[in-house]
């Protein structure tokens, strides 16, 4: 079994700065793209950065300047590094990533339990 466990959440407030993390654990092969998503009640999910296995990355335009995405591929490890935070940016945001178990041939996705982001104003 694969595992994404958040961490990093919290309360902060407009202008701030908040780190996140997500670690993989369990019978994994490889991780190729790794990302983050974002969801407020009544929303669809967003995504908000994706990172693939070469480092490439891909931000929504929300963010663009704001947060950065990477990650530690020895550590099995992605985080999210959120700068000038808005009010608008607080949401449950959760780790996603695409996992090759080992002893298989396919890749499946997988999600973390989420982690609390508020930003007050």
């Amino acid at each position: 079994q694969v595992q994404l466990v958040e961490s990093g959440g919290g309360l902060v407030q407009a202008g701030g700065s908040l780190r996140l993390s997500c670690a993989a654990s369990g019978s994994i092969f490889r991780i190729t793209n790794m990302n983050w998503y974002r969801q407020t009640p009544g929303k669809q999910r967003e995504l908000v950065a994706t990172i693939t296995s070469i480092g490439s990355t891909n931000y929504a335009d929300s963010v663009k300047g704001r947060f950065t995405i990477s990650r530690d591929n020895a550590r099995k490890a992605v985080y999210l590094q959120m700068n000038s935070l808005k009010s608008e940016d607080t949401a449950v945001y959760y780790c996603n990533a695409d996992v090759q178990r080992i002893a298989t041939t396919t890749t499946m996705n997988y999600w973390g339990k989420g982690t609390l982001v508020t930003v007050s104003s």
